[in-house]
């Protein structure tokens, strides 16, 4: 007598369990607008991974043409600031040079001023270190006709006195120094006045003047000051600048103020040098009977 087998299902069953699962994928067919169990199952797996990877791809793309973009941009940065430094280079170049122009230009007009003396130009090529030019170096020496005692002018009129001389420079000590004492006078009046250098009123643009005689006449701020014909080393009539300040000494003999110097003595580049000494010239005057 056969046993029969407990565990084995009919086969009625496993029919029911088909049509169950057909039933199922019938259904989520129809909940998932058709196209089928497998485009359910591939919308939640393979369509997500497509995405993915298409997003990716468009991000690589993305990145690699930003990545050629900022190549050209550095590229054309690199091309303009090296454009823009050598206009810059130019505009300074240019900007020298127009000052340069400007500089011989005041110093053409001064030699028109002067045309009476024989001069030479010269370049300021050093100073004692400080932040003023009240003790320069030129670059013309006595190879150039100059010698000690000749004056110097700059600017718009005087600037000092060559005090030492070798063959390919000299030494300037201006009138700002405060050594420098010069006979001067006010060139509306006449009327004689010294002129002493201080480097403490230099800070503020002045110079000094004092002993001028307490007279009738009258003298008001903005006369011109010049070289007096009195001076042994300074030629006459060289623009010294404008009166700034005066008033009447506790004395009320004299009067004294200050000066306002035509000379820019914080920056002196180019200067001119009168060849000859205020001797040379009277000696020449005597010479030639002018001085009798």
């Amino acid at each position: 007598m056969k046993v029969k087998n407990q565990t084995s299902m009919p086969s009625k069953y496993w029919l029911v369990i088909l049509a169950v699962i057909c039933v199922i994928l019938l259904g989520i067919e129809g909940v998932s607008d058709s196209g089928g169990p497998l485009r359910f199952v591939a919308n939640y797996t393979i369509i997500p991974m497509q995405k993915g990877i298409s997003y990716a791809g468009r991000y690589l793309s993305d990145l690699s043409d930003n990545l050629d973009t900022l190549e050209e941009v550095r590229a054309e940065n690199e091309e303009l600031q090296s454009k823009v430094d050598q206009l810059s280079i130019d505009n300074t170049r240019l900007r020298q040079e127009q000052y340069e122009l400007e500089r011989l230009r005041e110093l053409y007009q001064l030699d028109e001023n002067y045309a009476d003396y024989k001069k030479t130009a010269a370049h300021v090529i050093a100073n004692n270190g400080s932040n003023w030019f009240n003790d320069f170096t030129i670059d013309k020496g006595s190879n150039d006709g100059i010698k000690v005692d000749c004056n110097v002018l700059a600017g718009s009129g005087l600037a000092g006195i060559v005090t030492e001389v070798g063959p390919d420079y000299a030494r300037v000590r201006s009138i700002i120094d405060d050594s420098s004492n010069i006979s001067a006078m006010i060139l509306s009046t006449s009327d004689i006045c010294m002129v002493r250098g201080d480097l403490q009123l230099a800070a503020d643009g002045r110079i000094r003047f004092e002993n001028l005689p307490n007279n009738d006449n009258e003298i008001e701020v903005g006369e011109q000051v010049v070289t007096s014909h009195v001076s042994s080393r300074f030629v006459q009539g060289l623009f010294i600048g404008y009166i700034s300040e005066i008033e009447v000494d506790s004395n009320n003999l004299t009067r004294s103020g200050y000066i306002t110097p035509a000379v820019d003595f914080s920056n002196l580049q180019e200067v001119l040098v009168i060849t000859d000494t205020k001797q040379d010239l009277v000696s020449e005057k005597e010479s030639t009977g002018e001085g009798e």
